[in-house]
């Protein structure tokens, strides 16, 4: 019950953070500092985006942002998901997958090999996100330890090539083209401004 309740003061805490630094960048350190510390205040942050809508960007949604980098645009908050997986779904999925991370391979309760003073600790992750249309349903799920949770570690993900990602838009309907132009758009509004007029 406390780790719950410490949980929510640090969503509190970062919710009323972001809200008082509207379009000011914040790093990993400032925002860790914010939720007194705790270690999953990574997790807190995609919360107040998944869960309570707030647009909150990253590196991966921005270009001029560096990885560790956040940036609340508007204190709107836009239509949430709210967590609706099972119990039954969960335990599945990490059975299914072994009580091991997806990513690097640690197993739940063992010393975790890139930060052997934490044990491992499993979460269900989307491997498509639900703000990108994902689903909550167990093929869409993956066990995935806190650290690259957090994304420390993501760098063990292999990143798709140019051509594949240039067959998925071409295959895809012409609203997920929009779509796809339009979250480009956003994240390297420079580069679009610079294309358009030598176009």
């Amino acid at each position: 019950m406390a780790a719950k309740k410490d949980s929510l003061g640090a969503r509190t805490m970062l919710r009323a953070h972001f809200l008082e630094n509207i379009g000011k960048v914040m790093d990993s350190d400032e925002l860790r500092e914010v939720a007194g510390g705790i270690s999953e205040w990574a997790r807190r942050v995609r919360e107040l985006r998944t869960e309570e809508g707030y647009l909150i960007l990253t590196h991966h949604d921005l270009s001029e942002l560096k990885p560790g980098q956040y940036v609340l645009l508007t204190p709107k908050p836009q239509p949430a998901f709210a967590r609706d997986i099972s119990k039954e779904v969960r335990a599945f999925v990490l059975d299914r997958n072994g009580f091991t991370c997806q990513m690097c391979g640690a197993t739940a309760g063992e010393p975790h090999p890139y930060d052997p003073s934490r044990k491992t600790r499993l979460h269900l992750g989307h491997i498509i996100d639900k703000s990108a249309g994902g689903t909550d349903e167990a093929a869409n799920l993956r066990a995935i330890c806190s650290i690259c949770n957090e994304g420390a570690s993501n760098i063990t993900q292999d990143r798709p090539s140019f051509v594949k990602v240039k067959t998925q838009v071409q295959r895809a309907t012409n609203e997920v083209q929009l779509e796809v132009l339009e979250t480009l758009i956003r994240k390297y509004p420079k580069q679009a401004e610079a294309f358009l007029q030598k176009g």
